[in-house]
């Protein structure tokens, strides 16, 4: 014979089982960031590529200003690289050789060099592109989908849209670590553009003849 009392006993059971698991499954959904603070923050990532060339008395060897040239062709430098030269002799000839070519695509050879895990042979030099890349790990965030919000927090998404956008355009993404250094020169250049601009005479002003009325007859 069924037992209706044991059934309705594993049924309530079996139900509070899946409410739990339901309310436990839920909590995992619940945003908690109740600043208004983006726990998405940009990362800046650095970097860097290494080419050798090989050397002589002059500066390069022959055909290496070509296949350099190619090098810088492939990865394109842009604002916010650094170049360097580590050459184990110091020749200033090979410095003058390698910045002869960086100068064609608009970089110039900064000063130090930084760290290589391989050592170089020798009469051989170094050529190093250091590069800073900017990206937000983890967006969209969209784990947090559950409309219960005990909390009063911001979305699990909160932030992901500007900061995104924010390290996409950074020019140079090391401005997003300490600012921007720059020594003023490119206000300096600025301003004298506009008082260039300022002090020049209208363009019209030659056509316009002295005692000329505006006015009708």
């Amino acid at each position: 014979m069924f037992n209706h009392n044991r059934g309705r006993k594993a049924l309530a059971s079996t139900a509070l089982t899946a409410g739990l698991a339901l309310a436990l499954s839920a909590c995992g959904g619940i945003p908690t960031n109740r600043s208004m603070y983006s726990v998405h923050q940009p990362v800046v990532e650095k970097v860097q590529y290494a080419m050798d060339v090989t050397t002589s008395g002059s500066g390069l060897a022959y055909g290496e200003q070509s296949r350099l040239a190619d090098w810088l062709e492939a990865l394109r430098p842009r604002y916010g690289d650094k170049v360097y030269l580590d050459d184990p002799a110091s020749s200033p000839a090979t410095r003058s050789a390698v910045e002869a070519v960086a100068a064609r695509y608009g970089v110039l050879l900064g000063d130090g060099v930084p760290e290589t895990a391989d050592m170089i042979p020798a009469g051989t030099a170094r050529i190093i592109i250091s590069r800073a890349k900017a990206s937000v790990p983890g967006c969209p965030d969209w784990s947090a989908k559950n409309d219960f919000n005990p909390n009063n927090a911001t979305s699990s998404n909160y932030g992901c849209a500007v900061n995104s956008n924010l390290a996409a355009m950074m020019a140079n993404p090391e401005d997003l670590l300490h600012g921007n250094d720059d020594t003023g020169n490119t206000v300096r250049t600025s301003n004298k553009a506009i008082q260039a601009w300022r002090e020049a005479s209208p363009t019209g002003k030659g056509n316009i003849v002295s005692g000329t009325s505006t006015k009708g007859n």
